[in-house]
């Protein structure tokens, strides 16, 4: 198997929203704003073929689908489907896209299954051969968004993805479409129901999978979110975050599970580590995945 990086559409959104409440002084270290306060952002998407058999696809970022008011307001940079280019640069297109697994339906990380805003038409949902896999405590929290993140949703896409006829709602820690491929688990913290997907890695030690990978979506979006402390204005309870964090990152440097992340316009990849304080990190950072084989060592 062998996994891919692919870049979204790119956003610029305020940093003390995207910090919650470090300040200032601190955090422009780590992303230095431009003159408007807002730091640079990406939107990957992780690509991994063949798992179980199939070409899946990890979220699929923001997408194209705003109108060009909304994609002023939400700083979307580019005008085009990035995303649709950066699968085609990898040899694909989003018709061989056979799974689209989405951790949450904010509109950063699933606005990518539609087509391009074009003026007069109805959103359109892309990627017509693919089975849609969305974790169930949030299929409902879509349904019924609470005024805290209701403009995080894109209205129309529940109904577009129960129409396709391929959505499937997962209740465990698995799925049917990827079987024990991969691995799935909950955090509540940035929102409910939000699913955190592990592809398996190829070791088992004491009936533990090791060497895997983890797609963090927003409970870490970052290298900087992985100091636990740190969480984002976005988040609906940043206590609760930050104690999943810790468990999390607990689990994956015990395991030795690398870290994916979505939002790092610098970094796709990384290890985990923890210092002699206690306060956790990453090594062995990683900007691009190029069909990259599944086990690779980071420091290779």
């Amino acid at each position: 198997m062998k996994l891919w990086s692919i870049l979204g559409n790119s956003q610029k959104l305020d940093g003390g929203a995207m910090f919650g409440n470090a300040p200032r002084a601190m955090w422009e270290k780590w992303s230095p704003p431009d003159a408007h306060n807002r730091i640079e952002l990406a939107c990957r998407a992780l690509l991994a073929s063949p798992l179980n058999g199939k070409t899946v696809l990890f979220e699929t970022g923001i997408g194209a689908f705003f109108d060009p008011k909304m994609r002023e307001r939400f700083g979307v940079q580019e005008e085009r489907h990035v995303l649709l280019d950066s699968l085609r640069a990898a040899g694909f297109g989003h018709e061989d896209i056979d799974v689209v697994v989405l951790s949450h339906l904010h509109f950063d990380h699933a606005g990518g299954l539609l087509a391009p805003w074009a003026e007069g038409k109805p959103p359109q949902l892309l990627f017509p051969n693919a089975t849609f896999v969305v974790g169930a405590a949030h299929w409902q929290r879509a349904l019924k968004p609470h005024p805290r993140d209701r403009a995080s949703f894109i209205p129309e896409l529940p109904g577009l993805l129960q129409a396709s006829g391929r959505l499937e709602i997962v209740e465990g820690e698995h799925c049917n479409a990827l079987g024990q491929t991969v691995r799935f688990s909950i955090s509540d913290g940035h929102t409910p129901g939000l699913m955190l997907a592990e592809i398996v890695g190829p070791e088992t030690i004491d009936g533990q999978p090791h060497g895997g990978v983890v797609f963090c979506a927003d409970l870490i979006p970052g290298r900087s979110w992985v100091h636990v402390p740190i969480t984002m204005g976005y988040d609906r309870n940043a206590e609760l975050l930050i104690d999943e964090k810790r468990a999390f990152l607990e689990d994956k440097l015990a395991r030795n599970v690398h870290l994916f992340f979505t939002h790092d316009p610098g970094c796709a990849l990384a290890q985990v580590v923890r210092d002699e304080k206690g306060k956790f990190g990453t090594a062995h950072e990683v900007p691009e995945l190029h069909a990259r084989a599944m086990g690779q060592p980071l420091a290779a």
